[in-house]
Parts: C-alpha cells; structure tokens; sequence
C-alpha cells in the first residue's frame, strides 16, 4: 500500500542524464510519476530562457486589445490564438483568465482528403514577430526536454527508452487542455497551484525558480488503460495579483485508438506500480480519450474544444457541436 505525499517531489534532471547518478535518479522519477504524479524538474538547462519568457508575459498581455483580437482563436479551426477573460469553460465551469494558445509547427497542414479532427492540428496566430520569435524558441527547447523526459520516464519502468516515442504526436501546444501525454508548466513566484493528495488534502506545489511543474496528463493516461490517471490539481491564486503561467503539453498521437492502445500498451501496463490511490482525479473532468464513443483520439480532443470553445465551436464546427450537445444530454 503506497502512503499519501505531503510534499511535491524534486527530481534532478541533470543527475538523469548523468551515467553516474541516473539509477537512484530514475529510481526518484519512477516514485514520483507514479505515486504523486507530480514533480519539479530541476536542472533543465532551461532556466535562462524561462527567465526571459515571463519577463516578456507581461507585455504580451499589455497589448492593444484590438492587437491581441486579430489573432483571436475564433479564427482557427485548430483552437489556437487568443482568448479573452472568462471565454473558455471547463468541467462546464467558466475559467477566469485570459490566454494564448500556440502549437509547435506541423510538417503538414491539413487538406480536404484529412480526417475533419486533422484540423486540430495548423499554424499558430502570433500577435507580432516578437512574439512568435520568443514562443518558437521556447517550444523548441521544451520539446527537446520533454522528449528525452517520456524516455527516461520508459527506463525507469525498465523498458527501452523509444517505447512510448510511438504515441507522441506532431503537434505540441502551449497552453491549451490535459490532452497531452506529460505536462511541463512554468509558473512565476505567484503560486496558487495545489496537488490532491491521496488523504484528500491539497498540498502546495509553490513556486521553485527555475524549475518545471510536470505532470500526468490525459494522453498517459489514455496508453495506460487509466491504470496511471492524471493527479487531480487547481490553482487558488490571490486575486489582487496577476498570475502568469505557461503550460507545454507534450502532444498524443491523434489517430490513436482504443483498440490500437489496448494492443500496444498491454506490456507498459504491466510494468507499472499500481497505487491503492482513489482520490488522485477529480470525478468532475472525466477522461473521454479512454472512452470507446469516439472514433481515436483525435476526435476525443476536439470535443473536449469544441465544448471548451463553444464560440469556435459554432464557427468551425457547427454540426458536431450540434451532435455533441445531444450525446450529452441523452
């Protein structure tokens, strides 16, 4: 029986990579991923350049309204751009900030021979230059550490490192849902953000400068066979103050399917510890990528934004949200 956390774990990601050290440090990971779910990744190589990038947030969002409009995600079928305060809901709630999403580039755009939830996946909308300069560095390096991240989060199972490379998808995305295989957030010294505990206590996750906050998200949870769901987490932030925050959400393959993940993961599920933990996702943000109604992934994600975006939703996606709405109700 695994005891409940009382603490978010750190893990060295430099004594990761470092022959040396790396058993004991895979032996940390392996406890972290798998009892907390939640850690800091510390050492990354990152620091400067996270530095640099929450500098240059609050001038972001310091732009002309109508700057920030021009890309407003209403504009994109794959749910990328900007959106306003109180714009995008989740568990049926309404959320209380204002955002960017951008997505790493694809090789490919998507055409009409393309399955429709194909058009998740297109080019980002920057406000200017500047911005799409910073952000493209910044997703590039994350996605470098992220990569080698899944693989040392294979050895530790005592698998080869390339077995979950299969599941990764093409387009990662910053800021934009759970529906990712790990999540790899910088937060600045605000706080706010607290872990459920497998007690049922929320334990503070508080601000370590330099590090990264990652953690399960939907996608692992999904090649798992919900064997390794997602920690349950939210942010009390104080509401005199602005909180900036900047999520990288490793992507899942979209045309994955539940029989496809049921025949690939079978051996990776064996590998895994398995908690007596009953409280670590919150029964309100069901995972729909485990759930057989959708065709793969792919179509399970743009659910989730088309209900997430309803405005998006009614431009792109009329018929589906239309469809949708019913299953939901009946």
């Amino acid at each position: 029986m695994t005891t409940s956390f009382s603490a978010i774990p750190v893990v060295d990601y430099s004594q990761l990579l470092d022959p040396g050290r790396k058993a004991e440090a895979l032996s940390q990971l392996r406890d972290a991923v798998f009892n907390v779910g939640f850690l800091y990744l510390t050492k990354t190589g990152l620091e400067s350049l996270i530095k640099e990038v929450h500098q240059k947030m609050p001038e972001i969002f310091a732009l002309p309204q109508e700057v920030k409009e021009s890309c407003n995600m209403r504009n994109s079928p794959s749910f990328l751009g900007y959106t306003a305060l109180g714009s995008e809901t989740t568990a049926t709630k309404t959320d209380i900030r204002e955002q960017f999403d951008f997505g790493t580039p694809v090789k490919k755009p998507w055409d009409d021979s393309d399955p429709f939830w194909r058009k998740l996946e297109g080019p980002s909308q920057f406000p200017n230059a500047e911005v799409k300069s910073i952000v493209q560095r910044y997703t590039t390096e994350m996605s470098k550490v992220a990569l080698i991240f899944v693989r040392l989060v294979a050895e530790c199972l005592s698998l080869p490192p390339t077995t979950f490379d299969t599941f990764v998808g093409e387009m990662s995305r910053i800021k934009l849902d759970s529906i990712g295989l790990f999540t790899f957030l910088s937060q600045d010294n605000v706080g706010g953000l607290q872990v459920l505990n497998k007690s049922g206590e929320w334990i503070d996750a508080a601000p370590m400068e330099g590090s990264i906050v990652v953690n399960i998200a939907q996608g692992f949870e999904a090649i798992t066979g919900g064997v390794c769901p997602g920690t349950t987490h939210r942010v009390k932030a104080p509401t005199e103050v602005t909180r900036y925050s900047i999520p990288f959400f490793l992507a899942v393959r979209l045309d994955l399917t539940l029989e496809e993940l049921k025949h690939s993961a079978a051996h990776i599920v064996q590998k895994i510890p398995v908690s007596d933990d009953r409280k670590k996702r919150a029964g309100d943000v069901p995972s729909e990528l485990i759930s057989p109604l959708y065709s793969c992934i792919g179509e399970a994600q743009l659910r989730n934004r088309i209900f997430s975006h309803p405005d998006v939703g009614r431009e792109w996606y009329p018929d589906l949200l239309t469809k949708y709405s019913r299953e939901l109700l009946s």
